[in-house]
């Protein structure tokens, strides 16, 4: 019976360190740039010559570096964080009071004599923390989510007509987003990535509206 009771601790105490912790997303997904349409291009001729083909890198992962990347982008991020503020700190809370509820079970475990009805009870409120967490963080995604994508979704496609526009000045044929390429880029001339020059250049266009938000501590 003390065994079997042992397991049920071992195994309720996993639980509480896997399922004790809300993924509350405090980080802005990485925006997509959405492309201006194009035309649909007419067929070249067989025995048209092959244009020359400048390709450039963007890594889109920088547009929401706090320092240097684009100011719509991160602020916008951050108004929306701001406004889940209260719920994230509520699942934080949870959060802590099933890690010192994991600790407290180990300790009792550690003892000579286990006190069983304790330990018990302890799990159960490791139960009920777990059902809440879950039922809140649950809510907590799909509402960020919906919101980033009323506040974040117009800005990606002004930054992806930006890029088009951006992207022909240059005489550029083809840009690729070097975040998705990394694994696959064995070699790259420094000159060909311009993550950093476009973010200039969109924000040379497109200033802040307001002061800059702190930063995270």
């Amino acid at each position: 019976m003390k065994r079997l009771i042992l397991v049920h601790a071992v195994l309720m105490l996993s639980s509480i360190s896997v399922l004790g912790q809300p993924r509350t997303q405090t980080v802005a997904p990485r925006p997509t740039p959405t492309p201006a349409p194009r035309s649909a291009a007419t067929p070249a001729a067989s025995t048209a010559p092959v244009p020359d083909s400048r390709i450039a890198l963007i890594d889109t992962t920088m547009f929401g570096d706090e320092k240097n990347g684009i100011w719509r982008y991160v602020d916008a991020a951050k108004s929306v964080q701001a406004e889940f503020k209260t719920r994230t700190d509520d699942l934080q809370s949870i959060q802590n009071r099933l890690n010192t509820l994991a600790t407290e079970i180990q300790t009792l475990m550690k003892a000579p004599v286990a006190d069983q009805k304790t330990i018990q009870a302890k799990q159960q409120q490791g139960e009920s923390l777990q059902t809440e967490g879950k039922t809140k963080k649950d809510r907590l995604d799909e509402d960020v989510s919906k919101r980033y994508e009323q506040v974040i979704a117009p800005i990606s496609s002004q930054i992806g007509a930006a890029m088009d526009v951006f992207a022909r000045q240059r005489g550029i044929t083809m840009t690729l987003d070097a975040s998705k390429l990394l694994p696959a880029i064995l070699t790259v001339v420094p000159a060909t990535d311009l993550t950093q020059a476009f973010i200039n250049d969109f924000n040379s266009k497109n200033p802040r509206t307001g002061p800059a938000p702190a930063p995270r501590p």
